[in-house]
């Protein structure tokens, strides 16, 4: 953490940069709510700063044993926050989890689903495959034996920041497997209104997309990718202007 601390310099322009310099401006002061924050550290892009600046809130995180191995015991010192085995829903309870079944490396906890065809997607289009043959990994013949699946518990956005006591959300940031749009929508975000908002572009419809970037800009965000993340920003102040010009 020292290095993030005092010798840390991220790409200028990019959505790095953008974090650190949003975080530092909260002065100590930062609430975050993650939805698929897997195991807490790989291709996670707000780790260091969660601990660079002890960021409080919610990381949620729906597979058991991901759950317990890495992302608790990560953040067991940080007291203001609360990593919960949960997955964000319309209601509380508890829904079927499609994973891969023959392997728990971190490539295969993070294309866990509620879907089943988007992760039959990721057999289709190469990405398990292109993963299998980079760890030498033997992908099953039989089709049964490559996905399965396990009851997660499920909760709503509103029992989420009732029990947290959560009033402000200065970032919510989302890898959800292809139901990111869901997850906005689920957050009704002309109630709630985080100050910044992160998900993925990839893996929806156009059509779909463009209907959640219209929604985001008729409530007052101005949008920027980076690559396959979109971040959201809400009447951008001076600082950040110049991130969308």
């Amino acid at each position: 953490m020292a290095f993030y601390k005092y010798l840390y310099k991220p790409k200028k322009g990019s959505l790095s940069e953008f974090l650190s310099d949003y975080s530092l401006s909260k002065k100590g002061n930062f609430t975050v709510i993650q939805i698929g924050a897997n195991d807490g550290i790989t291709n996670d892009p707000i780790h260091k700063f969660i601990k660079r600046d002890r960021w409080k809130g919610v990381l949620l995180e729906p597979q058991p044993d991901v759950f317990n191995q890495y992302l608790k015991k990560i953040y067991r010192k940080n007291e203001d926050l609360h990593p919960i085995c949960a997955a964000i829903g319309p209601k509380d309870g508890f829904q079927n989890l499609y994973k891969i079944a023959f392997s728990d490396m971190r490539w295969a906890t993070g294309l866990a689903s509620f879907s089943k065809e988007k992760l039959e997607e990721a057999f289709e289009n190469g990405v398990v495959e292109k993963n299998c043959q980079k760890f030498g990994i033997e992908i099953p013949q039989k089709p049964e034996e490559r996905i399965t699946y396990e009851q997660v518990e499920v909760i709503s956005p509103q029992t989420l920041l009732t029990k947290y006591k959560i009033q402000s959300i200065d970032l919510l940031q989302i890898d959800a497997e292809g139901f990111d749009l869901e997850v906005i929508r689920l957050f009704d975000i002309p109630t709630t209104k985080p100050k910044a908002i992160i998900f993925e572009n990839i893996n929806h419809s156009q059509d779909e997309l463009d209907e959640c970037e219209h929604m985001l800009k008729k409530n007052g965000y101005t949008l920027r990718k980076f690559g396959r993340d979109t971040l959201a920003l809400l009447h951008p102040d001076e600082q950040f202007k110049n991130l969308f010009t």
